[in-house]
């Protein structure tokens, strides 16, 4: 899909998965809110990743490219995954060469690899968007080249760091600025009804992802099964949608005092967040930003094998600041689960002050820090 040259002046690349994609969509609307107009902005990204329906569905135009990331192994698929990475380069190459920008923007990823090797051929100024606080591959291999790196942790190790925050889709922004403004209550009594949960409880929600997680779904179970006479708790445990069958069948039966509601996915996250007193969550850069954004303390199991181990290190920002606990993967059992959790049920007030240190890592105009960072190096 061409243009006339000059007309872009954001190219943003990047996308694969929603982490990457909806931060830079977020900036996206940011700068036009900043008076730049939808057609100057312009995405490149993988065409096996989210981005083909997210991007033209948002309003903007994209490029799409050939692209994977490498192997964990070295094997037969590894020349071929090179080989494929040579080729998109070549054609990020050309892009930036036809469209001009006048900024390059990384949301980090294999996915923008393409866009950001085609801003360092071409000299094109880059600014590289990073959600963790180590940062990816793609991200430190080219940040030398970058000319400013908006992280959303401080520390974060990437040069020319400005502490920007990661942003939100602006429904979530919205939700969360009605939870901790003066309505906060009515808010969440309303999204309460609006789920089925009840009032007068605490609410537990649990979520690890698409995909969910056995460990934490079999502990949770494990504690439904030992909670079933508390009328004191609801859970709202979202499966993922790998355990989603799996979990149901091992269920206890409605009818205890508990209220355990099982989903597969959660298609009404402002709304889940909201109703909810305390989390149990991987630590994802996306699930941190969310609950810093609604106040809400939790308790964190960082997947174990994430790249650098990545999420351990997000998880850490959060429990040093007071707002989470912290379990290992591989210590997560029933009885460790109830030992961190039921603390937090019954003590209403530990719950506020770790809501309170929560609520104090949020940025929730990080997409407008975004754009003018972004704005910043195209003049």
């Amino acid at each position: 899909m061409a243009t006339p040259e000059n007309t872009t002046r954001v190219l943003i690349a990047g996308g694969g998965t929603a982490g990457h994609l909806v931060p830079g969509l977020a900036v996206a609307a940011a700068l036009v809110d900043a008076g730049v107009a939808p057609e100057e902005i312009h995405f490149v990204g993988s065409n096996r990743g989210v981005e083909a329906r997210m991007v033209p569905a948002a309003g903007f135009a994209l490029d799409e490219v050939p692209s994977r990331g490498l192997p964990r192994s070295i094997g037969p698929a590894t020349l071929k995954a090179a080989w494929g990475l040579l080729g998109a380069a070549r054609r990020g190459i050309a892009i930036v060469g036809a469209r001009r920008p006048g900024v390059v923007v990384s949301l980090g990823g294999h996915a923008a690899l393409p866009g950001v090797v085609g801003a360092v051929a071409r000299r094109a100024p880059l600014v590289l968007m990073e959600q963790n606080v180590r940062a990816g591959a793609v991200n430190r291999l080219l940040a030398r080249f970058a000319r400013a790196s908006a992280v959303s942790f401080p520390g974060t190790d990437l040069r020319r760091s400005r502490v920007t925050g990661n942003p939100l889709h602006a429904d979530l922004v919205a939700a969360a600025e009605a939870r901790r403004g003066p309505g906060g209550a009515a808010a969440r009594d309303a999204a309460r009804r609006e789920l089925g949960l009840p009032l007068d409880r605490t609410v537990v929600l649990v979520t690890t992802g698409s995909l969910g997680s056995k460990r934490v779904n079999d502990a949770v179970l494990g504690l439904v099964e030992r909670w079933a006479g508390r009328d004191d708790v609801a859970i709202r445990h979202v499966t993922g949608r790998r355990d989603h069958d799996a979990v149901l069948a091992a269920a206890p039966p409605p009818g205890a005092a508990l209220q355990h509601d099982v989903v597969a996915y959660e298609d009404r996250m402002p709304l889940a967040l909201t109703a909810a007193d305390v989390a149990v969550t991987r630590a994802g850069a996306g699930t941190c930003t969310e609950l810093a954004a609604f106040g809400v303390p939790a308790i964190m199991v960082p997947l174990p094998i994430a790249t650098r181990d990545h999420q351990a290190a997000n998880a850490g920002v959060l429990a040093a600041a007071g707002a989470a606990v912290v379990v290992p993967d591989a210590e997560l059992d029933v009885d460790r689960l109830e030992a961190e959790l039921a603390p937090l049920v019954a003590d209403a007030g530990r719950r506020e002050a770790m809501a309170t240190a929560m609520a104090g890592q949020a940025r929730l105009d990080a997409a407008a820090r975004v754009a003018e960072v972004i704005l910043e190096v195209a003049r």
